[in-house]
Order: structure tokens, then sequence, then C-alpha cells
């Protein structure tokens, strides 16, 4: 269409500046699903000229990449290696991901049940007839169960193939084709045994792993969101024809705005008239309100608890101290701490030395046996029992389940190596003990019913006081108001 904006120009107002020539732009990428997408994404970007850096985050599909000159064609380098891919975050609240794998592992698991108690009567030494109706009814469960439950792998084998790439798919999908694809052999010959339900009750195992590792993944990415819920969605923004409300994403540097008490500060600020109290907690862990006046700078998502203020704002949303944070627990996860760039690097060198090793193996009792339904045989164990998720997955998911257990106590890790350092410390010395007490005050004392009239006056001013001030009376909602604020702990 005439006049619309180029990728490169989407890209380029979508940026971020860090430096006089250097800016960074945020990607998402749905399709990365593993430790080789993660270690092939990366690589691609950092071919790109102009391109500094270049780091996913499996756990939010996100590409942070540091970029100089004219805008790199990122998008459609990507497009060429196979990957889907958006400025921005292009992540749905509701992921349809978790309902497929959640089927194929229904289903998968219902195959691999019912075909092992078909296998209990082979085992348990059915003649020969026997044995072959069991297997043929084997295959009737395993076929749909493969076509069904195995697209999870296959589409995501066959996109890399395709592209001239392997992932950890790759193997599994080759592994699982073959035994079954062995196993029909076998039974159309009569032969004495059969694999289905060692092929099936793989997939199901390896769906097991990857359901758990979404599930994982999806807690990380809503602590993540419950963060960026922290900050203000909008703002009342003082203009020439009066106030106005405007979304946190229109409210740009220098604009004047009005703070009411129980409201989050939208942006980093000044204040430049009135007088408050501050819950940083958020920034400094203290739990104990902070007086704040003119001149003063505030944080995006700090707390304004008690006066009205009018502020300045000195940054955008998205320079905001709290977009800084959630950056930082994005690379917190994505940090390569050192037993993680030793799993990396085995994940990216795993399908090819696995697939070659099959190879040999199959070569080898091809030389030494002469015989063509054993050499496929043993070929096939060997990519059967190196799967490879664990490899691929655990390490990482380690590291993304601390960081989240560590935000979720208030704790901020800023690189994945820290945890691998810590776990070698002997003594944890603190110089800042206001943090060391209780996170949150608690009301000990409502107090009589002047003091609560007295409390209803002043919390009148509130909106937060006024959105509960219509239930039983004024008073009770002050208390009310107090339980959900404990900050506002009367004294003892």
């Amino acid at each position: 269409m005439p006049g619309a904006p180029s990728s490169l120009d989407e890209l380029l107002l979508a940026s971020r500046p860090l430096a006089p020539d250097l800016r960074q732009s945020e990607l998402s990428v749905p399709s990365m699903h593993c430790g080789a997408c993660i270690q092939r994404v990366e690589r691609v970007l950092r071919d790109v000229p102009g391109v500094e850096r270049a780091r996913a985050n499996l756990s939010t599909k996100r590409v942070t990449v540091d970029w100089r000159g004219e805008p790199p064609p990122l998008l459609s380098a990507l497009d060429e290696a196979g990957f889907e891919a958006h400025l921005g975050d292009d992540t749905k609240e509701k992921d349809d991901t978790l309902k497929r794998l959640v089927r194929a592992l229904a289903v998968a698991g219902f195959a691999s049940g019912n075909i092992m108690m078909l296998s209990v009567g082979v085992w348990s030494g059915a003649d020969a007839d026997s044995r072959d109706v069991l297997h043929w009814l084997s295959a009737a469960i395993a076929l749909p169960a493969l076509a069904y439950s195995g697209r999870i792998f296959f589409a995501s084998a066959w996109q890399a193939l395709r592209h001239g790439r392997t992932n950890m798919d790759v193997p599994i999908s080759i592994g699982v084709l073959l035994a079954v694809g062995m196993s029909l052999y076998e039974t159309a010959v009569q032969a004495e045994h059969a694999y289905f339900d060692a092929a099936i009750s793989l997939l199901f195992v390896l769906l097991v792993g990857r359901t758990l590792d979404h599930v994982m993944r999806e807690r990380t990415r809503a602590v993540v969101r419950n963060l960026a819920r922290l900050g203000a969605r909008g703002a009342s923004v003082v203009e020439e024809g009066g106030v106005r409300y405007r979304p946190v994403d229109e409210i740009l540097p220098g604009m004047t705005l009005q703070l009411a008490p129980a409201e989050r500060v939208p942006v980093d600020a000044r204040v430049v008239e009135g007088q408050s109290d501050l819950d940083v907690s958020l920034v400094t862990g203290e739990s104990v309100p902070r007086p704040v006046g003119a001149g003063d700078a505030l944080q995006a998502g700090t707390l304004n608890l008690t006066g009205a203020l009018t502020i300045v704002a000195t940054a955008a949303a998205t320079d905001s101290f709290l977009a800084e944070m959630m950056r930082m627990m994005e690379r917190a996860e994505t940090g390569r701490a050192g037993y993680r760039r030793i799993a990396d690097r085995a994940a990216r060198l795993y399908a090819p030395v696995i697939h070659l090793t099959a190879l040999l193996t199959f070569v080898g009792w091809m030389m030494m046996a002469g015989d063509l339904h054993r050499a496929v045989t043993v070929a096939i164990a060997v990519l059967i029992i190196t799967c490879p998720c664990a490899l691929g997955l655990a390490v990482p998911m380690v590291q993304v389940v601390a960081v989240q257990r560590l935000l979720q106590d208030g704790i901020l890790v800023k690189d994945g190596s820290a945890l691998e350092r810590l776990a070698e410390a002997d003594w944890v010395v603190f110089d800042k003990t206001g943090t060391l007490t209780q996170p949150v005050p608690e009301l000990v004392d409502a107090g009589t019913a002047p003091t609560l009239a007295l409390a209803a006056a002043i919390a009148s001013h509130s909106r937060q006081a006024r959105r509960i001030s219509c239930r039983a009376n004024q008073a009770s909602a002050v208390v009310e108001f107090m339980r959900r604020l404990p900050q506002c702990r009367p004294a003892r």
C-alpha cells in the first residue's frame, strides 16, 4: 500500500536508543521451543550486518537485538531461517499451545496404556496366532496415536529440515517413526517381536517433559506479567484545556501529571508540587514509606500513599525504572551461566553426533554380522535411548524456575551465573538492616470510633477509599482500606 511504513521503518520506530549509534529492538519469535532453536536464532541474527548482540529468551519467546547504523533486516533473516517473527511482544493472554500439548499427551497416554496391556498377553507366552492378533491390535491403536500426538514433534522437525537445520525434534521424530515402521514390518511378516509399546510409551514420556517445560515457562512469564501490572495503565495529564486521562504509552517526557493517593507512579518523574509518602519497597526493598516533596525523583511502579502530587515525567514508559526491571528479569533468564553454556554447546552438537553414531552403528553391525534386520534394530535403539530432552531443557529450566521463585520472594536476579556463585558462598553479610524486617506491616489496632471518623475524613480524598466507601459506613470502609494498604498502619 503506498505510503505504508516498511518493516525496516517499523523496526526503527519500535527500537530504543542505548548509545549515540546503538539501538535495541525486541522481537517475538513464537516458534522457538528448544535449546537448538535458541542457538539457531541467535546465530542467524548475529550474522546480519550491523547487529552487535542477539539474546533469545525461551520463556517469553522473545529476542533482544542490539544493532548499529541503518535498521537491519532482522525479520526477513529469521523468516529465511524458518522462524516466524514479529516486532514487540506477540504472545497471547490465552496460549493454545498448552491445550494442544495436553490433548496430545492424553491420546498418547491412552494409547500407551492400552498397547502395554496387549503386550502383557504377548509377554505371557501367547501362541503365534494370538500374538499376531495382539500385534495388529497394537498397530491399530498406535498409528492414530502416532499421527495425532506425534505431530507436536514431526511438524517442528519438518520445519527445521526444510530450512537445512536440525533441532531436538529431528532425532526424536526419526527414532519414533523408525521404531513404528520396524514394528509394522515385524507384524506383517508375523515375527516374534514388535515395538509399538516402546515407541508410543517414549512418545508419551517426551510429551510429559514437553508439557511440564511449557507449564513452568508459562509460570515464569506470568511472574513477568505480574511485574508489568505494577505499572499504572495511565495517568491524569494536565493540558491547556484541563486535565485529561491518557494511557501510559502516550505519556512523554515533560508532561505534567496529577498523582492522587493510592495511585502508582506511571513513569519516572520529578515532584513539582505537593508532599506525600511513597511505598518504594519495589525499588529498595524497604517497607517503611519514604517522604517525598518538590524536587524529589520518583520511579515508575512506586505507590503514592498519603498526599496528592503534581509531577513532571522525565522518561517514557519504555525507558522507565519498571521497564528496566522487566528487562533485567528477562536478561537473568537468558543469562548463560557456566553449566548452561556447557548444556547449550552439548545440545548444539547433539543431533549431528547422534545421527552419525546411529549410522556408524548400522554400518558396524552390517560389517560384523551382515544381518540387515539386526543392524537396523540396533541403530533404532541408539536413537531411542539417546532422548535429548533432558540435555536441552533440564539445565535452562532449573535456572528459569530458580529465578521465578526468587522474584516471587522479592529478590531480583540480574545474572544467572550468580546462582552458581551463591552455591559456593559460606557467609552472607547484609549492610542494610531495614530490608531484613517484616516485608509488609500489619494493622494491629483499628482504633476508637473518633479515631476512625478522623481517619475517614483523611482517607476520603483517596480514590481507593472512595471505591469501597459505599459499604456499611465510612468508618468500616476505612478499616478495609487500611487492611488493603497495610503500609498505612496506625501507631501503636
